[in-house]
């Protein structure tokens, strides 16, 4: 109705105005190196890369084909897949079921508990010491050395245990009165309703293993058990040469592919896949984000 509509007044409508310029700004500088390198990997090596396109003159995926005909990404793209499912699983499991007694009041010595582990937010044990417990553990070259180091995180633990604090104790008692136990509360009664918090906390940690690539470069020096990230940085920062095996290539394949063409294809085939996995959780997202900074 034209009469319940809501009058701004000239100062709000310049705060409305500067804050949707500053937003389109920023969406532009996000979007701008994405763009750019989409169009640089769609581009036929007859294209010059020193103009940006939106869409290439001439478009040609053989910079695509030859990524995905690469050994060492093909194992790289399953390692990193395994770990990020591996270890969102583990890290997921471990956390809510960490953050559950510590949400609860008659917890003892609740307060020390959560103390100790976010202590551990701010003080770690240091390179050296964490490298020397994973080598004398005998983790080296494995998966587990990716994903057991980093199993709960401190500050993913708060988020979930203030979200579960936020909930009603008349919930669990309830359930107490209808004689279920501790365990069955939890799958039952607490898990349903964190729903959108263990979604959060899944995204952010999968992002983690999706993108994380240092850990792998200190303890898998096997380059067939290496993460996508490593291969990645190899071929950007040491060459495509030696990375992607295009020494046995003809003249004929040599000249389809530029070296800069194969480096951005590169980087979108890491990107575009945990980019895809956003819109599926993204209802979750912001409610489980508001809903878990409620209490502290």
């Amino acid at each position: 109705m034209a009469g319940n509509k809501i009058k701004t007044s000239f100062s709000e409508k310049i705060f409305d105005s500067t804050n949707t310029l500053f937003m389109i700004i920023f969406c532009m500088t996000t979007l701008y190196p994405f763009v750019y390198l989409l169009s640089m990997s769609l581009a036929s090596a007859n294209v010059p890369l020193t103009q940006l396109y939106l869409i290439p003159p001439e478009i040609s995926f053989e910079s695509y084909k030859r990524v995905f005909s690469s050994n060492y990404i093909a194992s790289g793209f399953l390692v990193t897949i395994y770990k990020t499912i591996l270890g969102t699983l583990l890290s997921v499991l471990f956390t809510f079921t960490l953050a559950y007694p510590l949400s609860r009041k008659y917890f003892p010595n609740r307060g020390f508990w959560t103390a100790l582990v976010v202590f551990t937010m701010f003080f770690s044990g240091g390179l050296i010491p964490n490298y020397l417990l994973v080598r004398n553990l005998g983790l080296m070259n494995s998966i587990n050395a990716l994903v057991l180091p980093n199993l709960v995180n401190a500050f993913y633990m708060t988020i979930v245990r203030n979200y579960m604090m936020s909930l009603p104790d008349s919930l669990e008692e309830s359930a107490k009165i209808d004689g279920a136990n501790d365990i069955r509360i939890l799958v039952s009664i607490i898990l349903p309703i964190c729903k959108p918090i263990i979604a959060t906390i899944a995204l952010w940690i999968a992002v983690w293993h999706w993108n994380e690539w240092f850990q792998c470069l200190l303890y898998i020096t096997d380059p067939s058990k290496q993460v996508l990230q490593v291969i990645m940085r190899r071929v950007v920062m040491e060459g495509t040469q030696q990375v992607m095996d295009l020494s046995g290539q003809s003249e004929v394949e040599a000249a389809a592919v530029t070296t800069e063409g194969v480096k951005a294809a590169t980087i979108m085939v890491t990107t575009i896949p945990i980019l895809i996995v956003y819109p599926f959780i993204q209802k979750y997202f912001v409610k489980g984000i508001m809903v878990g900074s409620l209490k502290g």
